[in-house]
């Protein structure tokens, strides 16, 4: 290699300082990422990341979504209105009886996710939610708690768990509209989350919460910022949040101006009925 040209690699000890100077060490951290935002080659890639917060005795939880996998379309005698969707499409029946049922150990996930939830799944001790649409996963000493708290019915149980443990969101890399847990923020809103449909262990079709659109999230940056540590590894840029804080920020903020989360999209249906407070019951 000519001497002119450099290399640069991230290692596992530019991580571990950033988790230090965040002091995120004994916590457990909900994880979104962006690997790109690096700018240069990251060392063992997705599992360097991961390390670093285990072998600081962080629990990691990722969002370890299912949907275009196990989503179904509506039944006729399940579409509520003010749903996000347009009910007035017929029901492909054909999906309706293919349709498989979601598992803990199916080793499935959405790939728009990115690389580190695939890879977190994959970790000997790796726990996943029963939620068939949007499950979370967690490595680490504390996954078994916070996993534990999601069902087909409670949806963002784990980040309810993740404040009540006084756990942190960490954005490696990525804007607010990775965050997950302001899904949450607009549920204590008052808005009703979404229903989505997707079989049950026994096969059976259901409905299920999922959460809205994400994309007008970075409109609550002036309200979480001060409340965000930061740090740089490589050309990433990390920030740390209270959970906790958080929730109770984004969700005054919400309650206050429900249009505050409303996407550029002017035709989303999803922020449409979000603001408008949700589904409402057949």
């Amino acid at each position: 290699m000519p001497d002119h040209l450099e290399v640069h690699m991230l290692l596992a000890e530019h991580l571990i300082a950033a988790v230090d100077d965040l002091r995120l060490a004994d916590r457990p951290v909900m994880l979104h990422t962006s690997l790109r935002s690096f700018g240069t080659t990251l060392d063992g890639g997705a599992d360097t990341l991961l390390d670093a917060l285990l072998k600081r005795r962080c629990t990691v939880m990722a969002p370890a979504f299912t949907e275009p996998q196990f989503g179904l379309p509506a039944p006729v005698d399940m579409r509520p209105a003010r749903n996000g969707l347009d009910h007035a499409a017929p029901p492909s029946e054909t999906a309706l009886s293919e349709g498989a049922a979601y598992s803990v150990d199916c080793g499935l996930i959405n790939p728009h996710l990115g690389v580190l939830p695939a890879v977190l799944i994959g970790r000997v001790g790796a726990v996943r939610g029963r939620h068939p649409l949007n499950s979370f996963a967690a490595v680490g000493p504390q996954a078994a708690e916070l996993v534990g708290a999601q069902s087909p019915d409670d949806v963002y149980g784990p980040v309810r768990e993740l404040a009540d443990r006084d756990g942190a969101i960490l954005l490696v890399g990525v804007g607010l509209n990775r965050m997950t847990a302001l899904h949450l923020a607009e549920q204590r809103s008052g808005r009703r989350l979404f229903r989505r449909w997707a079989r049950d262990e026994d096969g059976e079709v259901r409905m299920v919460e999922v959460g809205s659109c994400s994309e007008g999230f970075p409109q609550l940056e002036p309200v979480l910022r001060p409340l965000a540590r930061t740090a740089v590894v490589g050309a990433s840029r990390w920030r740390a949040y209270p959970v906790r804080r958080v929730l109770s920020a984004a969700t005054a903020a919400i309650a206050a101006d429900q249009d505050i989360t409303r996407c550029p999209d002017a035709g989303c249906l999803l922020c449409r009925d979000a603001i408008a407070g949700g589904p409402v019951a057949p």
